[in-house]
């Protein structure tokens, strides 16, 4: 299954010490990828192949607080790509798991 969307950037401050970055899925995108069998993988994660613009990485996405999938957003992704909180991101993500 491969997918694209587009989503805003947003940091979650963890601890004092440390920022991550994500993006959610839309709604409708993440019921999709939850109907599709798969293996049971820790906090419900799925692994993914992510694109974005020149930068390509294996990761796995997670369920959010809404129930849809987010999308980590590593620092050196975010630093090639010109990604910033609150900015926009175009996303093309393989599954992996199903």
């Amino acid at each position: 299954m491969i997918v694209e969307f587009e989503g805003d950037v947003f940091r979650w401050a963890a601890r004092a010490d440390s920022d991550w970055f994500f993006t959610a899925l839309p709604a409708e995108l993440s019921a999709e990828i939850r109907e599709v069998p798969r293996p049971l993988r820790g906090f419900g994660s799925v692994r993914v192949q992510a694109t974005i613009g020149g930068s390509a990485w294996r990761t796995s996405i997670f369920p959010g607080g809404d129930g849809a999938y987010v999308l980590p957003l590593k620092r050196t992704v975010r630093e090639a790509e010109g990604l910033v909180d609150g900015g926009p991101v175009a996303v093309r993500l393989e599954v992996l798991d199903g």
